[in-house]
């Protein structure tokens, strides 16, 4: 477990457990800001940048696989900002009847773009360039279900790449352990601040993402936060400190 990070400035960041991340979210979400919607809509177009910026020049394919919860709402965000790039993407939904309210909303706005939409059982044959890990995030408890492992075994067997949003799945976000099937990523995207657990090799290069947290959220939630991570980006490599 890594108590800090650090960017290539030299800048640390201290590192949260899951249960910390989720009072972050709850005061954002409760109190103060930004709204769930807000927050995926930013964590979408980051994972999204990732995942453009790995493609370079070339048309190539890209799968997304996409949970029910928030995690699977920045992927679903992140497979419509790819579709209005002209990148060949395919949506795949783990279980469409069981999305939050959000994740369901991202999923409508989807649906009016040209990219794909596949479920589980439609996998046969195919594969992708870069594949995109949006299943779990670090709600994690315990071994994946074994609908979800056989879509952590596609990413890591049909995908060149695999790009992952926040926490590989699979993954504990607050140990680094795996108790089942896990995402081996070349990228995970975390978000707002890195996760304890996230000093593993299962977790590839790490870059953070900024999704719009403003320091009173922090502050409250008792967080230490130094006074510029981003500079004038949205996204920073970051390894443990």
């Amino acid at each position: 477990m890594a108590e800090k990070f650090r960017t290539r400035m030299g800048i640390e960041i201290p590192a949260v457990t899951a249960t910390q991340m989720g009072e972050i979210d709850r005061i954002a979400v409760e109190e103060r800001g930004p709204n769930l919607f807000q927050m995926m809509e930013n964590a979408g177009r980051s994972l999204a940048m990732a995942v453009i910026e790995r493609l370079g020049t070339h048309a190539r394919s890209v799968m997304v696989f996409a949970g029910t919860g928030g995690n699977g709402g920045g992927g679903i965000c992140a497979a419509r900002h790819l579709a209005n790039h002209g990148v060949d993407v395919t949506l795949v939904l783990a279980d469409e009847g069981d999305l939050g309210d959000v994740p369901a909303e991202q999923l409508r706005v989807y649906r009016s773009t040209p990219g794909a939409i596949k479920e589980p059982g439609q996998l046969a044959g195919l594969g992708a360039h870069i594949g995109v890990d949006a299943l779990i995030g670090y709600s994690l408890q315990g071994e994946p279900r074994p609908e979800i492992a056989h879509l952590i075994e596609f990413l890591n067997d049909r995908c060149e790449q695999v790009v992952a949003l926040d926490v590989p799945s699979g993954v504990d976000a607050t140990t680094g352990e795996a108790a089942g099937a896990h995402v081996d990523a070349t990228v995970t995207v975390t978000l707002a601040l890195p996760k304890t657990g996230l000093d593993v090799g299962a977790v590839g290069r790490l870059e953070l993402a900024d999704i719009g947290i403003p320091r009173a959220v922090y502050d409250e939630a008792g967080v230490s936060m130094p006074p510029s991570m981003f500079g004038l980006g949205y996204r920073v490599r970051i390894v443990p400190a």
